[in-house]
């Protein structure tokens, strides 16, 4: 990624349930603009847009709510129960997520932002990997991850499954990560392991960079 030299950007991604969103916000109480990927996912799907358009024209009327929008329940059901539409759903939207990532990180990048935190689930499947300079992984227990899907979501267990099963294995994210983060105890754990990453990650930028905090 040819992005400023003296900005850094940080991939963070990992299981789903595993507490991802909770990292973030701790990467931004310590001064890391946040580029959100799930927010832009559901930005580039809304009416009118041409992904959503390329959605109903693979998928169908499933897919369809009567005033045009997305049915997310329906979608998300055809996605994780059958690998070949996860598959296909992903070679839609990634390009048009990549597009407004790349954008939102050169902004940044051109207005002197330091840090950028770059939140994506699928940072590896949508290359979004090849953006960072650095990435970070959180991984937990598949019971509790099945849980607070559970809960986050409102869904049952076999849909938490399912959802569970179409991410890559708890091995890859550990194998192509510079940073993994366990999230298997309680909050303050939690917050002590991020914050000791965050601040591994400040010490590698000024002295890769020469400068000063």
């Amino acid at each position: 990624m040819s992005h400023d030299k003296k900005t850094l950007v940080v991939g963070l991604t990992g299981q789903t349930g595993a507490g991802k969103s909770t990292v973030s916000k701790i990467f931004v109480e310590n001064g890391f603009t946040l580029i959100d990927a799930d927010h832009i996912s559901r930005k580039v799907v809304e009416p009118g847009m041409p992904c959503l358009e390329e959605l109903f024209d693979y998928f169908g009327d499933p897919i369809k709510n009567s005033d045009d929008s997305l049915n997310r329940k329906a979608l998300a059901k055809l996605a994780f129960t059958d690998k070949r539409n996860l598959e296909s759903l992903n070679s839609i939207c990634h390009p048009f997520i990549t597009e407004e990532i790349l954008a939102k990180i050169s902004d940044y990048s051109a207005n002197g932002h330091r840090f950028i935190l770059l939140d994506a689930p699928t940072l590896f499947e949508s290359r979004a990997a090849d953006f960072c300079d650095l990435i970070i992984s959180v991984v937990a227990k598949p019971e509790l991850r099945c849980q607070r899907i559970m809960k986050r979501d409102s869904i049952t267990e076999t849909e938490a499954r399912d959802r569970m099963n179409a991410q890559l294995s708890e091995d890859f994210f550990i194998g192509h990560s510079d940073y993994v983060i366990f999230n298997n105890e309680d909050c303050r754990q939690l917050f002590d392991l991020t914050a000791e990453v965050v601040d591994k990650i400040k010490v590698y930028y000024h002295t890769k960079y020469h400068t000063s905090n």
